[in-house]
Parts: C-alpha cells; structure tokens; sequence
C-alpha cells in the first residue's frame, strides 16, 4: 500500500533531499556573491544605478574647481572696470569751465552809450508871421492860394544874420526855384534844420562844421513863393524825413 504524498516528501528530506536543497542555497548564495561582486568592480553593464550614484555624486565637488580655470580667465574682465572711477574726477573739472565762459560772455556786454542832445537856438530872434501848418492850408498872399505851410517865418530885416539852430555839418547848399537860397544841416540823431530865403551867396558851404551860434548867411529876398511876404526867414525843421515843428525844439523868446 502506497504512502501519501506528504509522507514521501518527508522521507526524501530526511534522506537525500536535505543535501540537494543545501546546495541550492549555497548556489544560490554563490550566484548572488558573484553579482554583487561584479556590480562593485564595474564590469557589469547591467548594473548602472550604482555606478550612476557614485559618479554623480563624488564628481560634481571635485569637477567644479577644476573648471575654475575658466572662472579665473574671466576675473581679469572685470578689473577693467575699475579705471572708470577715474572718470568722475575730470566731470568735476568740467562743472567750474561753464561759469568761467558765462563770466566772459556777461564781459564783453557793455551798455551802448547815449549821445548827448543836441541844444538849439533860434537861427534869427523876431515875431512869428507864419505858423507851421503840415496839416491845415493857410492862405498864401503871394501864391494867392491855400496851401500847407511846413515851416515857421520869422521876421528879420534884409541882411540880417542867419545863425546855425544847433551843432552840425553843412548837408546841401541850393538854389530853390520857390524857396530861394536853402541851406540845409543835418545835426544828426535824424534831426535837420532848413534855413530858406537868405541871401544869393551864404557863408558855408556843403561839408562844412558848423557849431550852433555860427553865421551861415544873412536873410534875403530870393524866395518866390513868400516874396509879398514881410521880410522874414523861411525856417524848417525836420526829424526822420518828417516835418516837426521848430517852435518844439527851440527855447522861449523872451
């Protein structure tokens, strides 16, 4: 009668099977001995992680001086920088230059002088026949008509001296065919002084100085246009080309 399964089993362990299930063991620890063993040496492509970890980890540190070379090839990049500080110190130099130019321009400004105004007399001394009318006609006896009268006619007996109104330079000497014998003198500063009726042949002549006070001729009777007129001195002022009034410059008769 045969043994269960179990009972069999149990005799082969107590016989043979004990040893062929203790060289499986020892095989087994062998084989794995020899795996670990080989992993350890590297020579077991199949086993990266532990080679990785090891690689990875103790390499970084010691590759990171190593590489430096370049860091210190880059260091003396930065030195060059340095020698930009030197730069402020010409920019402070350069704040006092403007004042020094703007103390130059204000220099050379000098305030224009003014000229000293001209003083001015009567070129005759006597009663006024004719006013200065530029704008409203009076009436004329000798051209009987009315026309504007841009001057003033002062009376003074024939051959009486004509003297210069104020400080000047003998403009023109002319033979007006209604005004006569014209003297004209520019005192500058746009002011003029026309002195008509006076004698064929006056004392100056274009060009010449005159000084106020100085004789330039005597009054006449050369003037068409006023010859029934009393004698007088046909006396014109002008200031810019314009006709003004001579009685605004001149100084009170007394």
């Amino acid at each position: 009668m045969k043994k269960p399964w179990t009972e069999r089993a149990g005799d082969f362990m107590a016989g043979k099977g004990f040893y062929i299930v203790l060289f499986l063991c020892v095989a087994a620890i062998g084989i794995s001995g020899y795996y670990l063993f080989s992993s350890l040496n590297g020579s077991d492509p199949a086993a990266p992680v532990a080679g990785t970890a090891q690689v990875t980890v103790t390499p970084t540190p010691s590759a990171a001086p190593s590489v430096n070379p370049s860091a210190s090839a880059a260091a003396p990049s930065v030195s060059p920088v340095k020698p930009a500080i030197p730069s402020a110190s010409p920019k402070a130099s350069e704040t006092p230059a403007p004042s020094a130019s703007a103390s130059a321009v204000a220099t050379p400004a000098p305030t224009p002088t003014k000229s000293v105004a001209t003083v001015y007399t009567w070129p005759v001394k006597g009663d006024i026949l004719q006013v200065y009318s530029p704008d409203q006609q009076v009436f004329s006896t000798t051209m009987d008509d009315w026309r504007t009268h841009p001057g003033i006619d002062i009376a003074a007996e024939a051959g009486a001296q004509v003297k210069a109104a104020g400080n000047g330079t003998v403009e023109s000497v002319e033979q007006d065919y209604f005004m006569g014998t014209t003297v004209t003198i520019d005192h500058g500063n746009g002011v003029k002084s026309v002195y008509a009726n006076l004698t064929e042949i006056p004392t100056v002549k274009a060009g010449d100085t005159v000084s106020v006070g100085d004789i330039i001729g005597s009054v006449g009777s050369t003037a068409k246009a006023e010859s029934l007129s009393a004698s007088h001195l046909h006396f014109e002022m002008t200031n810019s080309g314009a006709y003004v009034d001579p009685a605004d410059y001149l100084p009170e008769l007394h």
